[in-house]
């Protein structure tokens, strides 16, 4: 996990993404996997500096790594963040088209849709695909969670 300016993503995030992959052994045995075996998911997981899962303002939050097991307790050196659950419209990029496609949703696609940014976006990667294709998930409504005995 690092913490940065929103506007210099670019230069603390892909440490991050070299740190999490050169020390993927250290979780290996706690990612969460599909019906077939393979991990179901690698995240760029964003929130803001207070860990309140709200949109970046100045500074980020940024969580470079996979989604493991619920019940899942990560080493020394690794962090863990539940993150709450929204409705999302999600839109595919590549790195290259990745921030041409960020500020038309920011900019054109969610308004013109009535939609607003009530949460941190997030970035999913999915393991099987090598095309370098990502997803970025906007999240436009809070889900309610209730928790019945």
């Amino acid at each position: 996990m690092g913490k940065g300016l929103a506007n210099e993503g670019t230069k603390w995030i892909p440490p991050l993404w070299q740190e999490a992959n050169s020390n993927f052994a250290e979780i290996s045995n706690l990612a969460k996997l599909d019906a077939e075996g393979n991990i179901s998911g690698i995240w760029g997981a964003m929130c803001d500096v207070d860990e309140k899962f709200e949109r970046w303002k100045e500074e980020g939050k940024y969580l470079a790594g996979c989604e493991v097991t619920d019940d899942a307790i990560v080493p020394n050196g690794w962090t863990k963040w539940v993150i709450p659950a929204f409705k999302y419209v999600v839109t595919k990029c590549t790195q290259d088209s990745y921030q041409n496609i960020f500020n038309h949703m920011i900019a054109d696609y969610l308004p013109q849709n009535n939609y607003q940014i009530v949460g941190a976006i997030q970035e999913f990667y999915n393991p099987k695909d090598n095309t370098g294709e990502l997803y970025l998930y906007f999240p436009v409504e809070k889900k309610i969670t209730l928790t019945l005995r």
